[in-house]
């Protein structure tokens, strides 16, 4: 993925340096900033009115349809407004989103992805800030103080074993636990899990991490695997013993439908936010921000939370109790993200 955000950042910059029109509010863009902005009690029926008028909205996300629709259809239930979905990697909603301003022409209502892409389209000027009643409902990590971007959860990275080759009473207490021969190519990764490499590395002290993480992948072996999804996979089916980053959530939920897995946290537990944002000229700016709100309600939360999800209403009982988290910085991760990744695939890919 490294990769292909680097030429994407790269050519969004160009764009809008030299396309005038994308800095030019228009009658519509500036509708959308007076509603996203308002405060008083009369917004929320605003915004309801229009959205009956404008009659759906179309919306970005690269949360699973199983999921997705889960958190849709009560809302289009309560409103009537239509949800249309594109679900793509992260990457690839950048790049739509990139596209799409560059020629004038925007197509997406509310775009939901991991947060260091939505923090490059806010450093480039392209969502809208928005003031939410629900923003203090939220934990402090949630809201940053552009408000261009909200964060509706937290994945957290966990380690997962299948329970049937590996037991609760052997697992890892420490990282170098990992380096027993015992773990010897029973050990993955996931191919795009570098910020979590580099939180580990950075833990560590940079010397140290570097030299355990060339000391595991020399003496056991890391298998990298591309897809959380079929990292979890693996695990269930027991291809993968032990795998080292997988998002907790995938993990209940293989649980529920009977997986011999389970997770278990290596302190303290790294966690990326899932954030979202509305783009300045979302075409249906009354649904946009009806949608928006409702994604960080309780209702919505409370759905997220019951699929497995950190949500991060402070209204909503976390997943994870007793365990301490490390939340990323998403402006840091985008600023590191040239060396985070080389570096991963130095010690990943170059010793495997």
């Amino acid at each position: 993925m490294a990769a292909d955000f680097k030429r994407i950042l790269a050519t969004l910059v160009f764009a809008l340096a030299s396309s005038q029109a994308l800095v030019v509010p228009d009658a519509h863009s500036q509708t959308l900033q007076k509603l996203a902005t308002s405060t008083d009690e009369g917004r929320q029926q605003r915004l309801i009115e229009g959205a009956k008028k404008e009659g759906s909205l179309l919306f970005y996300t690269t949360t699973p349809v199983e999921y997705a629709n889960q958190l849709i259809e009560p809302f289009e239930k309560k409103y009537g407004i239509k949800v249309n979905v594109w679900r793509a990697r992260s990457e690839l909603i950048l790049q739509r989103v990139i596209n799409e301003a560059r020629a004038g022409k925007p197509v997406a209502d509310v775009v939901a992805s991991i947060s260091p892409p939505m923090e490059a389209l806010h450093r480039e000027n392209l969502l809208q800030e928005i003031v939410s009643p629900y923003h203090k409902e939220l934990i402090p990590s949630a809201v940053p103080a552009h408000h261009q971007w909200v964060s509706t959860l937290q994945y957290v990275f966990v380690q997962a074993y299948n329970t049937n080759k590996v037991s609760k009473d052997e697992l890892p207490k420490t990282y170098q636990d990992l380096l027993s021969p015992k773990w010897k190519g029973k050990l993955a990764i996931e191919g795009s899990d570098h910020e979590w490499v580099t939180s580990v590395i950075k833990d560590m002290g940079e010397a140290s991490g570097t030299r355990f993480f060339n000391d595991l992948v020399a003496g056991n072996g890391l298998s990298v695997r591309n897809g959380h999804p079929l990292l979890t996979n693996l695990v269930a089916s027991g291809e993968v013993p032990l795998a080292l980053t997988v998002y907790q959530y995938s993990v209940e939920q293989a649980k529920k439908k009977g997986s011999p897995m389970d997770w278990f946290v290596i302190e303290p537990a790294v966690t990326i936010a899932d954030a979202m944002g509305v783009p300045k000229k979302a075409p249906h700016p009354h649904a946009a921000l009806l949608f928006y709100d409702y994604m960080i309600s309780p209702e919505a939360q409370h759905i997220l939370a019951k699929i497995g999800y950190f949500a991060t209403s402070s209204k909503v009982e976390p997943p994870i109790r007793n365990v301490k988290l490390k939340v990323l910085d998403p402006g840091i991760l985008l600023d590191d993200q040239e060396k985070s990744y080389a570096r991963f695939e130095s010690i990943l890919r170059t010793n495997h």
